[in-house]
């Protein structure tokens, strides 16, 4: 069986009203069509990589590549971890969480996207606090780290509700024009004095190896 090989594809996150994991081929599918009928207001672009710009099968066409390019490039020093975000059954976007080394530097960095209808409902908060208790409670982390422009005031919302802090700018060129990223960071200690959503982790012992961890769960279980 296929998990037997590679056991990501039982890892799964669950909240009250989420499911976080892998998609199937039909699952992908759904997937970017979610992309393709729209990410954010076309007058505002939140992300370096101007994807979303693309016509809408050539962006539905890229959400499949990327999928299969991380799971294709995935060693246990250098992992991105792209889950796809289950609303009723249903692919609303996906949650990345990423790492390098994560058993010498303890720190996970994260990104995401959210089908534009799906917006405004609070998901973009519950489905990045799911892979924050992951890192946090499973995986050893002490620190998540996050970035967004200076204008993406719905990401920086979801990062000051969950209690990121400031960590500093980095200012970019994007077609002749400065924007201003801000960096965001939130400590294990910080998560841990606050309150959160119940998440559940499922299929994560065979997966620890993949993310460059011994085969036993983190002690770190409290968060």
């Amino acid at each position: 069986m296929l998990i037997d090989h590679f056991p990501l594809v039982g890892l799964q996150l669950t909240t009250p009203r989420l499911q976080l994991r892998l998609p199937d081929q039909e699952e992908l599918a759904a997937l970017a069509d979610v992309a393709a009928e729209g990410v954010h207001d076309p007058a505002y672009m939140p992300f370096r990589i101007r994807w979303t710009e693309l016509p809408p099968a050539e962006r539905a066409r890229s959400v499949v590549l990327h999928h299969w390019s991380l799971l294709g490039q995935w060693t246990p020093r250098s992992w991105k971890l792209l889950l796809t975000v289950f609303l009723d059954g249903a692919p609303v976007g996906v949650q990345m969480l990423k790492a390098t080394d994560l058993a010498v530097t303890a720190e996970c960095a994260t990104a995401s996207w959210l089908g534009r209808r799906h917006q405004g409902r609070g998901i973009g908060a519950e489905m990045r606090a799911a892979v924050a208790h992951l890192a946090f409670a499973h995986l050893g982390a002490t620190d998540l780290v996050s970035s967004a422009f200076t204008d993406n005031h719905a990401s920086l919302g979801v990062s000051a509700k969950l209690g990121y802090a400031h960590d500093g700018i980095e200012r970019h060129e994007d077609q002749g024009r400065l924007r201003v990223i801000r960096r965001l960071r939130l400590t294990r200690q910080v998560w841990l004095q606050r309150e959160h959503a119940p998440v559940t982790v499922e299929g994560l012992t065979p997966c620890l190896p993949l993310f460059g961890l011994p085969d036993h769960d983190s002690p770190n279980t409290t968060a």
